[in-house]
């Protein structure tokens, strides 16, 4: 997956069946956030990202994919709901996660109104050295979007949990 490219669109069931569609989202900034239920960094992130949500507004949407196959859907329901998060889609085989090149939870991927690619990555600058957070690379790339800006940071590298891809 290529910055500045249209993301190919995919469809996953939500923690209770029902199916969403990226495309389904066109107009708004998508965050793909690839999640997990176990991994310290997921819930690390997810407390940022929600406090961001609260000055974005309406503008933007997150879709939290869970594709650790190791991972039962009563944890996933149990994390998803104790976190607040708004919505959870199941990626049971991979697929969208190999489609976007996810590896870490989290991986996060930023795709402006019109479906292209614009930032991909970590959601901060936390890596094992650095142990607070000291840039919110996501929140930049959205700022910059709602802005009418491409971000100046398009890449940096996810840092987080493997995706678990076999059991």
């Amino acid at each position: 997956m290529e910055i500045n490219q249209p993301v190919p669109d995919f469809e996953l069931p939500d923690l209770n069946g029902n199916m969403r569609r990226l495309s389904d989202l066109r107009g708004r900034i998508v965050i793909v956030n690839f999640w997990s239920c176990e991994c310290p960094h997921s819930e690390r992130t997810d407390k940022a990202i929600l406090s961001m949500f609260a000055q974005w507004r309406g503008d933007v949407t997150m879709l939290s994919i869970a594709s650790n196959r190791n991972e039962s859907l009563s944890a996933l329901r149990k994390a998803a709901e104790s976190r607040r998060l708004p919505e959870v889609l199941l990626d049971a085989d991979c697929g969208t996660a190999n489609l976007l090149g996810a590896q870490t939870t989290p991986h996060v991927f930023v795709i402006d109104r019109d479906g292209i690619l614009r930032y991909r990555g970590a959601v901060d600058d936390v890596t094992f050295r650095q142990r607070n957070p000291s840039r919110f690379f996501l929140d930049e790339a959205v700022e910059s979007l709602l802005e009418g800006r491409l971000p100046a940071l398009t890449e940096s590298p996810a840092y987080g949990c493997a995706i678990v891809r076999e059991v």
